[in-house]
């Protein structure tokens, strides 16, 4: 007997109906690998679940993805915690995640790197944000378990080191799913609560990578990143890294290390100042005796020789400027009667009764002007010849010229 045909919505209803009502498929675990992962501008995550022989649709609603510790990508493994759900318009089903676990260090390890890349390209680890650490605080908050020995050995360090600051202990999960939630949370009530503490030292101690994972989620990077106090990060051991140690203002590479950095030590200071006072003292008594040498030196008894000595100096500056003017006054008068001798010599020798010495004799015309030319005579004129020892009035009565004029 044929069975009367129902609706496509009414069969996908019933086996909606038949999924949600299995107990097994609705609070399942499945393993596999992610592929075709896509985040959709709503805030939801889709992406493929597979192994080797099957796939499945997987849906992560926005606000589930918010408690997810992990960042995901393609290619990790992980263990999806959800119940199977039927799309009824579009008749398929897929895997509505509730929460997501990994295992495994290579794909811990990929998600890691997958958050570090994330938070490194946004700014977060960039030194320009690194705020310093102070040097002598008066408060620091320890941000870690109450039981565990991290906060043992801070608390031991920083007594031994420094105990004169005051150590606020702020305890909180340091692994497990709900480890993140509290440091985060821990972080941001510090900064709103104890303005006054000066810095601020998270972590715990040496575990495995899932053991330190809460140090490796988005929201205590973010946390970091926003506290307006110095956070220095101190988790595991020396060679265990996390997403904490990038985003903190310091890293230390131990719980212990965190302590050393975080405070000075007094008995370390205590010296340095006794060295310093000893250097002030030195200067000191040095300036005084310099001081008292200056002050001896402005006595009247100094004044007045300093006085003399300055009278001494300018009285031997006065002689030799008034032995050197002697001296140019001196050359001047002698190039002076050189150069009068010298004239007086010339002008004597253009004596013209030196000149009539030698037979020579001045001629006068009529008017008793000396002529030097015959030019100025002529025939029958009156002229005078004066020598040395008298006149001779003459009359001419020839005149002869040279043949050549």
């Amino acid at each position: 007997m044929a069975m009367k045909p129902i609706k496509v919505s009414q069969l996908n209803t019933y086996i909606k109906r038949v999924l949600q009502s299995d107990p097994l498929l609705g609070n399942v675990s499945v393993i596999g690998e992610i592929s075709n992962l896509k985040h959709h501008s709503s805030g939801h995550v889709y992406f493929t679940l597979k192994d080797e022989k099957s796939r499945i649709n997987c849906f992560l609603p926005s606000e589930t993805l918010k408690n997810i510790r992990y960042e995901l990508s393609d290619g990790i493994e992980i263990v999806a915690i959800g119940y199977i759900y039927l799309y009824e318009r579009g008749g398929s089903y897929s895997l509505n995640v509730r929460d997501i676990a990994i295992e495994g260090l290579g794909n811990l390890s990929a998600a890691f790197e997958k958050l570090k890349e994330k938070l490194s390209k946004e700014g977060l680890f960039d030194e320009k944000y690194k705020k310093p650490i102070p040097f002598f605080p008066h408060k620091i908050a320890v941000v870690t378990s109450e039981t565990g020995a991290a906060v043992r050995d801070i608390i031991k360090i920083i007594e031994s080191r420094n105990n004169i600051v005051e150590v606020l202990i702020y305890p909180c999960l340091v692994q497990g799913p709900g480890a993140a939630a509290e440091i985060a949370e821990a972080i941001n009530e510090i900064n709103r609560i104890f303005p006054e503490v000066d810095t601020i030292i998270v972590g715990r101690g040496g575990g495995s990578m899932e053991e330190l994972w809460a140090f490796n989620e988005e929201i205590v990077a973010r946390s970091i990143f926003a506290s307006q106090i110095p956070v220095i990060s101190a988790v595991g051991h020396e060679t265990d890294f996390t997403i904490s140690d990038f985003t903190a203002d310091k890293r230390a590479e131990t719980p212990t290390s965190a302590a050393q950095m975080a405070v000075p030590d007094i008995k370390v200071l205590k010296e340095y100042i006794e060295n310093k006072k000893e250097n002030l003292i030195h200067i000191m008594v040095r300036l005084i005796k310099y001081m008292e040498l200056r002050v001896a030196g402005h006595s009247i008894e100094a004044l007045s020789i300093s006085l003399n000595q300055k009278l001494l100096l300018y009285a031997m500056t006065v002689d030799s400027v008034y032995k050197e003017f002697n001296k140019i006054l001196k050359d001047k008068l002698d190039n002076s009667a050189d150069y009068i001798e010298r004239l007086r010599i010339r002008l004597e020798s253009m004596n013209p009764a030196n000149i009539m010495e030698r037979g020579y004799a001045a001629i006068l015309d009529g008017q008793g002007v000396m002529s030097g030319s015959v030019e100025q005579f002529e025939q029958g004129h009156d002229l005078t010849a004066v020598m040395k020892d008298g006149k001779i009035n003459c009359k001419v009565e020839n005149i002869k010229r040279p043949k050549s004029l």
